[in-house]
C-alpha cells in the first residue's frame, strides 16, 4: 500500500489576489483542508491551506505564501499529497484509497492473468479503472463498478475483472 496518497492537484489561478482552483480528490472535498501541509510528490514543496471554500466543481484556495496571480499561475497541475496516516481509517468493507489498487493484478475469473491496474480515473461519469494488458499493447479502460470488478484481494494483490460483453456495452 502506498504510504503517500494523492489528495488534491492545484489547477489554474483564480482572481488576482493569488487564490488557486483546487481538485480535492478525497469524498468531501472539504476535507483536504484538515489533513495538515500537502507536499509534492518528492516532498520536496509543501504548501498549506489558509482558507478554502466551494467553486463549481473544484475549491477555490489561499495558500501561505501565495500572494498574486503570477505566483498562482507557477503553480498549477501540481499534484498534491499527505502521509497515509493522516487520512481517516477506512471502515466499509467495500471502499478503497485509489492508491490502494493501483499495481493490484486484474485476472479474470477463470484467474488467467488480464494485467496490471495502473490508474482509476473519473471524468464525470464514474470511476473507471485502467488496465495495462499482461500482453502488452495499449490501456484498457473499464467501468470500475460490482459487475465489472466483483472481487478485490488487496491481500493477495489482484482483482477479478469481468469486461462487459460487446452487447452490454450497446445496451448502456
Amino acid at each position: 500500500m502506498a504510504d503517500r496518497i494523492r489528495v488534491a492537484r492545484i489547477g489554474a489561478a483564480h482572481g488576482v489576489r493569488g487564490e488557486v482552483r483546487l481538485w480535492s480528490f478525497t469524498e468531501d472535498p472539504l476535507a483536504v483542508t484538515q489533513y495538515g501541509p500537502l507536499e509534492t510528490k518528492d516532498g520536496t514543496r509543501r504548501f498549506e491551506i489558509e482558507g478554502a471554500r466551494p467553486g463549481k466543481g473544484f475549491l477555490v484556495v489561499r495558500l501561505a505564501g501565495v500572494r498574486d496571480r503570477t505566483m498562482a499561475e507557477t503553480l498549477r497541475n501540481i499534484d498534491l499529497f499527505v502521509p497515509r496516516d493522516r487520512l481517516p481509517p477506512i471502515e466499509e468493507t467495500d471502499t478503497f484509497y485509489h492508491a490502494d489498487l493501483i499495481g493490484l493484478l486484474a485476472i479474470t475469473e477463470h484467474g488467467a492473468a488480464i494485467g496490471t491496474i495502473t490508474a482509476i480515473h473519473n471524468f464525470g461519469a464514474g470511476d473507471l479503472i485502467e488496465i495495462e494488458p499482461a500482453a502488452g499493447g495499449s490501456t484498457v479502460l473499464l467501468p470500475f463498478t460490482e459487475d465489472v470488478v466483483p472481487t478485490i484481494d488487496l491481500e493477495a494483490g489482484r482483482v477479478v475483472v469481468v469486461p462487459p460483453t460487446e452487447t452490454e456495452a450497446q445496451d448502456d
